[in-house]
């Protein structure tokens, strides 16, 4: 198996992640009050968006790699 052909494969199954799953999501804590002993956090869920795109160039992509690799071997 060639340098390619792994790459094209990865980039399938990054694509086809991309695509299901459409953002990543994490989450942060932030600390609103600290007085004394009394503390408050607030954890506030953030979503970096996929655009639907990415993941449909990542995976076209990759096939073209996986096919141009199985043609050279």
């Amino acid at each position: 198996m060639n340098s390619s052909t792994l790459l094209g494969m990865v980039l399938v199954l990054l694509g086809a992640v991309a695509l299901a799953y459409q953002g990543i999501t994490y989450t942060t804590r932030e600390k609103v009050i600290d007085i004394g002993p009394i503390e408050a956090t607030k954890k506030e869920t953030k979503t970096i968006p996929l655009p639907p795109i990415l993941g449909g160039v990542a995976l076209l992509g990759g096939v073209a790699l996986v096919l141009a690799g199985r043609r050279t071997s």
